[in-house]
């Protein structure tokens, strides 16, 4: 990592705004030798149809798209047409480098640079933010009342209308799964709250939102005792998972966490979702959950033998039916080379990537589940300006056709 001194970064200005015109490419021609005869050359854009040129474009990066936007004016109503279907790409990991401030750097790992990229509507950098299929939810962390899904890329958003439930809630987590063929959304949030005097006893309650409604539906509202939710959740081919964590004293350290399972699809007779508990797979400082090729995948920090409250490394592991089957563990010189890694850390992916991020230092690790293979991303071009200054960030699909 220490050797990777160099960095690009481009800002992405133009990203969610139309290019602006460029007058087109005079055809080619040049000077026969026989005499005044004159050869013209047409250009080989003036035989494409815009169907073939389309298909050709979706192909590049997207990096690559939006600068093909400017080469003259047919190509930048293509690209600014959304009708421009870009294939498959790398999910890529935005960096806040603030704070608070929600400003920052996205990486992508084909091009493997880092652009200076605006997200709207968000405010701080601690806002609840999940992604899927090219959308990012975005909750502020105040009321959990302001909800916004947008296009990173393409600066797209709308504002949703204010979930029920309780407004202020000890934990929520925040979890959206986007239909890769229609693009309709789902939106849930799990609110856990302290019921007022017991403190092992915890409410909580499940709301779905529905993009092609428009409408919220309070799906789940149960007691817990002995346990609490948090602030980790995802939809993995249609159910909800989450962590929840134990209340209870004198619990051992590999029942401190559990997940928490919920059917979106299936009801009760009551109309509520039926629960399914899953115990983990062995004593964690932290969890994150991430969809995977609709996969549930768990990152998770090894606590030591004897200090189970302290790292010892991180572990990878996929839900195959209900059991833990472990995928790969953190070598130990990744693990140092973020040198001091707290108990908790940031961790998020889709597709084929996993990033891990600790909060301390802008250092980013990637790991390719095909290839099962561990790789620095390039360095983000930020530094570390004082001991406390906090770093996070999420993963994205970068796509052009998803609009919310």
């Amino acid at each position: 990592m220490e050797g990777e001194t160099s960095w690009f970064t481009d800002h992405f200005d133009d990203i969610g705004r139309e290019i602006p015109e460029i007058s087109e490419f005079e055809p080619f021609s040049e000077m026969c030798d026989e005499g005044s005869k004159e050869n013209s050359l047409v250009s080989l854009d003036a035989i494409l149809p815009d169907e073939l040129l389309e298909r050709i474009l979706a192909y590049l990066p997207v990096a690559s798209i939006f600068r093909a936007g400017c080469v003259c004016k047919r190509w930048r109503e293509i690209v600014n047409s959304k009708k421009l279907n870009v294939l498959s790409q790398k999910p890529w990991y935005y960096m806040f480098t603030s704070s608070d401030d929600p400003i920052g750097y996205a990486y992508d790992p084909i091009l493997r640079k880092w652009y200076g990229v605006d997200l709207p509507c968000i405010e701080t950098s601690n806002w609840f933010i999940a992604s899927s299929c090219g959308l990012v939810c975005f909750m502020d962390n105040d009321s959990r009342s302001q909800l916004f899904v947008c296009n990173p890329i393409t600066k797209a958003y709308k504002k949703l209308e204010e979930p029920p439930g309780l407004r202020y809630s000890d934990y929520s987590a925040l979890a959206i799964s986007v239909d890769r063929v229609s693009h309709n959304y789902t939106i849930t949030i799990a609110k856990s709250k302290q019921v007022p005097g017991n403190f092992f006893q915890w409410d909580l309650s499940i709301h779905v939102y529905d993009s092609e409604t428009m409408t919220w539906v309070t799906s789940a509202t149960e007691m817990f005792t002995g346990w609490r939710g948090g602030d980790e959740s995802v939809i993995c081919d249609g159910i909800l998972y989450f962590l929840i964590y134990s209340t209870g004293g004198g619990m051992r350290w590999p029942d401190r966490h559990g997940l928490v399972m919920y059917d979106l699809s299936s009801r009760s007779s009551h109309g509520m979702l039926i629960r399914t508990f899953i115990p983990v797979p062995c004593s964690l400082t932290c969890g994150r959950l991430m969809n995977l090729k609709d996969k549930l995948v768990m990152v998770g920090g090894i606590g030591k033998q004897d200090r189970p409250d302290i790292i010892k490394g991180i572990g990878i592991w996929v839900l195959d039916r209900k059991e833990w089957r472990e995928v790969a563990r953190m070598p130990h010189k990744f693990f140092q080379g973020f040198g001091e890694f707290d108990e908790v850390f940031a961790s998020s992916g889709t597709d084929d990537l996993i990033y891990i991020q600790s909060y301390g230092a802008p250092a980013l690790l990637v790991f390719d589940m095909n290839l099962k293979q561990w790789k620095w991303s390039q360095k983000c071009p930020v530094t570390k300006r004082f001991p406390l200054q906090l770093f996070s960030g999420f993963c994205f699909e970068p796509r052009l056709e998803t609009a919310p």
